[in-house]
């Protein structure tokens, strides 16, 4: 028998039972077949909205489809832009606020369930 064979793989559909992408904002926690990741899946047309400064005892990895956000990373501060990704590491306080024109991302927290202090 095959390598590929042996385990099937899980699709998860939008809990809103939309077939696409757009608007899409949910939270995944112990995803099943053991990706040992959970995700967030943000969108906004908002700005100004963010999580207030927190931190995490794993990285958490934001990819930027849309907009723009203004991220406090420690003692650094950056826009994060449509088309890049940014990795805050372990340990390191955090927040971000979106941008005039929203904030598409999925951020990507190197753990299997949510593990958040936070800060403020």
């Amino acid at each position: 028998m095959s390598e590929l064979t042996k385990s099937s793989a899980v699709v998860i559909n939008r809990a809103d039972g939309r077939d696409d992408g757009e608007d899409w904002t949910e939270d995944y926690q112990e995803l099943p077949g053991g990706a040992g990741i959970s995700l967030i899946l943000e969108s906004t047309s908002q700005a100004g909205v963010g999580p207030r400064l927190h931190l995490h005892h794993y990285p958490e990895t934001f990819i930027i489809r849309r907009g723009s956000a203004t991220f406090t990373v420690g003692d650094e501060q950056l826009v994060g832009r449509a088309g890049q990704i940014l990795v805050v590491p372990a340990e390191t306080p955090h927040k971000f606020s979106t941008g005039p024109e929203g904030y598409e991302a999925i951020h990507i927290h190197e753990s299997s369930s949510f593990e958040t202090i936070w800060l403020e």
